[in-house]
């Protein structure tokens, strides 16, 4: 009988034994759980955390500039010394020109035209307030071209791997413009056609400095401005037509 009771008291400090191990086990489970996984509340703040900082990166990246339909260009054009119709002598005249150039597709090297946009879509207050103080020109005809430095001799070998692809320091811009009525130069304000003054049809050609930066992209630099002025020269049976480009005055360039 006292063997009996004797083994029954072991099992019961073998089974006390056991669940006390068990115990102690599942409460350190529990500490290190707590001390070491994020609870609901910490993920929902991390997550918030991390689209506040995405956020933030992707407003700080600004679209580079290019010459495609993506980026629009203001072109102020400062003329002096221009003619009217009526002969009369414009000085110091400020046109605007809003665009976009437009890249051809399968031209070497990379050219194509400038796109003017519709006053509608000329939507900023700034150009707004140039339309207010200038003229605005109307394109005809346009052409752009990317040109390599005339003066490297490097230039035009890329294309055989022996040197680096030229980065077209130059863009050669052409532009014709339509015929821009001015108003009357009658002093009595007649209604009278003849009257009406206007500045002609110009032909513009400028070279600009083209370059690319990794950071803002294209940028294109302020430069002379020429036109093109027609000489028909008489000679002994026939007539030549001879053209001359003379300084008009400046061109500059504002993506916005």
């Amino acid at each position: 009988h006292i063997q009996q009771r004797t083994m029954s008291n072991n099992l019961t400090m073998k089974s006390l034994s056991i669940l006390t191990t068990l115990l102690l086990a599942a409460i350190q489970s529990h500490a290190f759980v707590s001390n070491n996984a994020p609870t609901f509340q910490h993920a929902i703040a991390s997550k918030s955390r991390l689209s506040m900082s995405q956020s933030t990166s992707s407003s700080d990246i600004k679209k580079k500039t290019t010459l495609t339909d993506e980026t629009k260009w203001r072109l102020r054009l400062l003329l002096n010394d221009v003619t009217t119709t009526k002969g009369k002598k414009l000085n110091g005249q400020l046109f605007v020109l809003e665009g976009n150039f437009i890249e051809e597709e399968g031209y070497e090297p990379p050219q194509g035209t400038f796109k003017e946009l519709n006053r509608s879509d000329a939507t900023s207050n700034d150009s707004k307030e140039e339309a207010g103080d200038a003229m605005t020109l109307k394109v005809s005809r346009s052409r752009w071209t990317l040109s390599e430095d005339p003066n490297d001799k490097k230039d035009g070998l890329w294309i055989w791997g022996l040197f680096k692809e030229p980065l077209y320091p130059f863009m050669l811009l052409q532009l014709e413009t339509k015929e821009l009525k001015i108003g009357s130069i009658n002093k009595n304000n007649d209604d009278d056609g003849e009257t009406q003054d206007s500045i002609p049809p110009l032909k513009l050609y400028a070279q600009i400095t083209h370059i690319r930066n990794e950071e803002v992209g294209v940028e294109l630099k302020p430069s002379n401005l020429n036109v093109r002025v027609l000489e028909r020269v008489q000679l002994p049976g026939a007539s030549v037509d001879l053209y001359e480009e003379e300084a008009i005055g400046s061109i500059s360039f504002q993506p916005f």
